[in-house]
């Protein structure tokens, strides 16, 4: 059985959904009641959102969660 291995990227994938709804990092910490900090850490690679955003960002940027992992 072939293993399939996904990247998970999701730093990134937040960073061009955030970017194609145009929003400032400002305006997704306000959103999301974190700090700028905290969304430069996850657009990086630094940081990764604690799980209980999860549902609200999937629902701001109106795609799953599963989306917010695996999309390019």
């Amino acid at each position: 059985m072939e293993m399939i291995r996904l990247k998970i990227q999701i730093g990134k994938n937040i960073r061009s959904l955030r970017r194609k709804r145009q929003v400032s990092q400002e305006d997704l910490a306000e959103t999301m009641g974190v700090t700028v900090q905290a969304i430069s850490k996850w657009e990086t690679g630094k940081a990764n959102p604690d799980v209980m955003l999860l549902p609200g960002l999937a629902e701001y940027f109106e795609v799953s969660i599963d989306d917010l992992f695996f999309i390019d």
